[in-house]
């Protein structure tokens, strides 16, 4: 019996699949400027999602656990800061 398709084609097709489902995995037209962002605001959910690391960082910075929930959220609005300007090629 003889496969249906090459695996490397398969291993490509469910790649694609992936990042057109879920934003965070980029694409190739993905820019350096938001790799880092949706790796920034995966990390900030992560530690947000679990109470025992926002009471690690608001030890750690001496404020309450609250305070440090809100500054991670509010990071999470642009946690790498301005994007970067476009440069349009003039032709």
């Amino acid at each position: 019996m003889m496969a249906s398709s090459h695996p490397l084609q398969n291993f490509y097709s469910q790649l694609e699949h992936l990042q057109s489902k879920y934003v965070g995995t980029g694409h190739p037209d993905t820019t350096k400027y938001e790799w880092v962002t949706n790796q920034q605001r995966d990390s900030i959910s992560s530690y947000v999602g679990h109470p025992q690391m926002v009471e690690y960082f608001a030890i750690a910075e001496g404020h309450s656990v609250s305070r440090v929930r809100m500054n991670l959220l509010d990071k999470m609005y642009r946690p790498c800061g301005e994007p970067p300007k476009v440069v349009e090629d003039e032709e």
